[in-house]
């Protein structure tokens, strides 16, 4: 699934293309994502409408037009978001497109379905169902260890779930929150409720160090995650713990450990982490 280092990668991939060139067309071909397109809303609140700028918020990639709309995009379990040339041949399980004044199409492919793909008032995002419930972002200055610390009060459960948790902080995935765990030195099935302070601003720390270090790289292509120009990421060569399982920690050597958390692999070192 992509993350939220993998979107930040499509929309700085996409920016630059994008803002300034004016959304012409759109084109339905499949509306059964995990919510259906409606496209009637999307057209109305899209077509002849100029790109502004490109955001991000959690895992939703967010395109701000004209007229104060906003598209907003989630590519679920294996969606792809890709600028291609206007004429370029439609391709599988394209749900949507956007043609460009510049000749472009912007198109949305997802195999699975789970993506989703609506146009809201960009002045009535942040209380919209789908942003409402959200937490911080992880790569904001203001979040600090202090957050997690007030936000884990009253808590008991494994340190790996509320992590991952996108009302305590955003787009810390199941990748990620095993990366930044290693880097942090704390066991992934630790209680929230056993963890001092110090050990939560470590962690804040790791899971920045992490973000950014999967962004710079372009992401992490386990599957088949490209940019939006058809591009894989490289982080997955710096991963120290994730699918290692059975091989040397980095750092102390010890063989990579993987338990099952919420249906969910997780990975880590038993001598480092604690």
């Amino acid at each position: 699934m992509p993350e939220l280092p993998e979107v930040e990668v499509v929309r700085r991939s996409l920016e630059p293309r994008l803002v300034g060139d004016t959304f012409r067309s759109l084109t339905v071909r499949d509306p059964r994502l995990r919510e259906p397109v409606d496209r009637a809303n999307l057209e109305r609140r899209l077509v002849e409408r100029e790109v502004l700028r490109l955001r991000r918020r959690a895992k939703y990639l967010l395109v701000d037009v004209a007229g104060d709309s906003t598209l907003v995009i989630h590519l679920g379990m294996s969606g792809r978001l890709t600028l291609v040339a206007g004429e370029a041949p439609v391709e599988p399980h394209e749900h949507l497109a956007l043609g460009l004044a510049s000749g472009g199409r912007l198109r949305l492919r997802d195999p699975r379905r789970f993506g989703l793909a609506f146009a809201v008032a960009t002045g009535a995002l942040a209380g919209d169902r789908h942003f409402a419930h959200l937490g911080p972002e992880p790569l904001d200055a203001a979040f600090d260890g202090g957050a997690l610390a007030r936000a884990a009060r009253g808590r008991r459960g494994p340190v790996k779930s509320f992590l991952m948790d996108g009302r305590v902080v955003v787009g810390v995935g199941n990748i990620y929150a095993s990366e930044a765990l290693h880097r942090a030195g704390i066991h992934p099935r630790r209680s929230v409720a056993r963890i001092a302070a110090r050990r939560w601003d470590l962690l804040v720390e790791a899971c920045r160090e992490v973000l950014s270090e999967a962004i710079e790289r372009g992401g992490t292509t386990l599957n088949d995650f490209t940019n939006a120009d058809g591009e894989g990421g490289w982080f997955q060569v710096s991963l120290r713990v994730y699918d290692r399982e059975g091989r040397p920690c980095p750092r102390c050597g010890r063989a990579i450990l993987r338990i099952v958390q919420s249906n969910r692999s997780t990975y880590y070192c038993g001598g480092c982490q604690r």
